[in-house]
């Protein structure tokens, strides 16, 4: 099993207080004689629609000497771990949790903006020290 990234526990921590119920710690997936590890499974009742929403998250902190490297990574896991949950639980959505500032440091390049819209990547976007979550973009 991969190493938890270094802010998996505040990204844990962030979705419980937004009101997710925290259901795989990692989410494991086996699917074509592969074995994948998401790093995260929650589902929140919504009361609006009656229903639950499900939600898997691959946590990155993007702390390395190459934010491009780190990104370039962090989407080849994404489509994976994407196509898996089309294959074993297409009503769960997937998003990658990256660190606020982050997001506005090297996401608001015009590259990796057009690159996240292309391939549809939707962002939590969280506080480490605070744990908390300060937006989703889908």
């Amino acid at each position: 099993m991969a190493a938890k990234d270094f802010f998996h526990e505040a990204v844990r921590n962030a979705l419980i207080k937004d009101g997710w119920n925290i259901t795989h710690d990692p989410m494991i997936l086996g699917i074509g004689g592969v074995d994948l590890f998401i790093d995260l499974g929650a589902e929140k009742l919504i009361a609006a629609t009656k229903g639950d929403s499900k939600i898997a998250i691959e946590v990155k902190t993007f702390r390395s000497g190459s934010p491009v490297s780190e990104y370039h990574r962090a989407l080849g896991q994404f489509f994976n771990y994407r196509q898996a949950l089309e294959d074993s639980e297409p009503e769960r959505e997937l998003f990658l949790a990256i660190p606020e500032d982050i997001y506005q440091d090297f996401f608001q390049l015009p590259f990796i903006q057009e690159s996240t819209r292309r391939h549809n990547v939707k962002l939590i976007l969280y506080l480490p020290e605070s744990e908390e979550i300060v937006k989703w973009i889908k």
